[in-house]
């Protein structure tokens, strides 16, 4: 069935293969942008619009008619706190919309590597990315205290980079997903082919999901 996305996040190396990948399977898409000049992308099914997450008037307003909104949205360095207040208002202009399931993209550093020890509490983790991390947990937070519309958030591997499109990959919920060799990691590609696998086929509404080689 041919969807209607709207994506936010679309200019972004995740948003983009979103966008690529949806548009290859012929759903029609919305990218919800700050600036319009840095969509590189083009194609008869792909609309581009500005809009403001911060704002639940406009993301009403640019995600009104839609099957399915995704984010894709990440905070920058030094703005992490904006991440929880762009999800407070995302949710809020989707429901105000009507649109009844918004899937957005979390971090993998709320994933557990053994019980009640998640990525970012590892010794590893690289103290320049906490913020980031902890602004991404406290994203889900705010999904998990949502009851009346269908979201799913989906936390990458721990390297996510641009690559190949294999179309395989396997999914947990809360621990971390590794190889044989101890190693998480997908390309930016097959992640993009793991949300539109649940755009098309949900499997995790109200609850998070990881995607991992």
């Amino acid at each position: 069935m041919i969807m209607k996305i709207a994506v936010y996040g679309a200019t972004g190396t995740i948003g983009q293969r979103i966008v690529n990948e949806a548009l290859t399977r012929g759903h029609e898409v919305t990218a919800v942008v700050r600036d319009a000049s840095r969509v590189a992308q083009s194609h008869a099914n792909l609309t581009v619009v500005t809009g403001d997450i911060l704002n639940s008037a406009s993301v009403s307003e640019r995600t009104a008619g839609h099957d399915v909104v995704i984010s894709s949205i990440g905070p920058k360095m030094g703005e992490e706190s904006a991440l929880v207040e762009a999800t407070r208002a995302l949710i809020n202009g989707v429901k105000q919309a009507g649109v009844e399931r918004l899937i957005s993209v979390g971090g993998a550093g709320s994933l557990e590597v053994a019980p009640g020890v998640q990525v970012v509490d590892t010794p590893d983790f690289p103290d320049a990315w906490k913020p980031i991390a902890l602004a991404h947990r406290d994203a889900l937070d705010v999904y998990r205290h949502e009851s009346t519309l269908a979201w799913t958030n989906v936390s990458p591997a721990a390297l996510i980079e641009p690559g190949e499109r294999t179309g395989q990959y396997r999914t947990g919920t809360d621990q971390l997903v590794v190889d044989a060799e101890g190693n998480s990691r997908i390309s930016a590609e097959d992640f993009s082919v793991a949300i539109l696998d649940e755009v098309e086929n949900p499997q995790f509404t109200g609850r998070r999901f990881t995607a991992a080689y």
